[in-house]
């Protein structure tokens, strides 16, 4: 479990980033923080592996304060996915995954068997695992960047616009995977998105966030979907004179949201 206690951000040219946050993340549950650009959301996300320090507050981990964490111990047990994938470029597939497990001291030719293992897991073939990063393609790379993240069988894993920057076939891919891996795993994600059917694609519980990390609405999507908490909720989420009317289906003992066209445009969690 992930608790964000009344946490504030502010830097020292007087920008309020997070302003006085609180949240309880479920453990293994898929938790997802939408809104635009400069709303705090990937601040939020970094103060969990204390990347950011709060102004004030306290985040905890399984009602620990991470302030009392080593960040490099707190950091290497925590999985985290950028948007760019953070590959090292000068490291083959398979060293890249087995990066923190060989670090974390577990013998190299360990590392890479449970890299091979993972590679298979997110769905590439074993003979990717010596090539380099810039011989992949954006959808791959993603992916290893996923293994890379899974590598130490972390319970946390935190996902920073992960799928940003794919194509949106690729995306729908990756997200669908994301969820196959989820429903195998179990962990218990943060993840960072400002597009709202990928939110809903993927969150058990969707957080709607104003400039400041201030919270608009929380709730299952379906939840947000059918009981906006304000005017600013149901424009953001496509209600109204938005960009598209979403609306809800069942499908055999799915929820799926689909357009006004009746195309399918993600699957919400159960």
């Amino acid at each position: 479990m992930i608790e964000f206690a009344s946490v504030t951000k502010r830097y020292p040219d007087g920008t309020t980033a997070v302003e006085d946050f609180s949240l309880v993340v479920p453990s293994h549950r898929t938790v997802v923080l939408l809104g635009s650009s400069g709303s705090g959301k990937t601040t939020l996300l970094r103060m969990v592996n204390r990347m950011v320090e709060p102004t004030s507050g306290s985040v905890l981990i399984d009602d620990v304060d991470v302030r009392t964490l080593d960040r490099v111990r707190l950091r290497r047990s925590i999985g985290y996915v950028l948007q760019a994938g953070g590959l090292l470029p000068h490291r083959t597939v398979v060293d890249n995954i087995a990066t923190v497990p060989v670090l974390d001291g577990v013998p190299r030719r360990t590392a890479r068997t449970r890299a091979l293992e993972l590679l298979e897991k997110v769905g590439l073939p074993a003979a990717l695992a010596q090539r380099y990063p810039a011989q992949l393609s954006g959808g791959q790379q993603q992916r290893v960047g996923v293994a890379r993240a899974l590598a130490s069988d972390p319970n946390i894993l935190l996902m920073d616009e992960p799928f940003g920057a794919v194509d949106p076939i690729v995306r729908a891919d990756l997200q669908a995977e994301l969820r196959r891996l989820q429903g195998e795993l179990g962990k218990t994600i943060v993840f960072v998105t400002h597009d709202v059917d990928e939110a809903f694609a993927l969150a058990d519980e969707v957080v709607i966030l104003r400039t400041s990390a201030r919270v608009a609405q929380v709730g299952a999507p379906a939840e947000i979907l059918a009981h906006p908490a304000d005017e600013f909720v149901d424009q953001f989420v496509g209600g109204g004179t938005a960009r598209r009317t979403l609306h809800l289906r069942d499908q055999g003992g799915r929820t799926v949201v689909v357009d006004e066209d009746g195309r399918p445009a993600g699957v919400l969690a159960p």
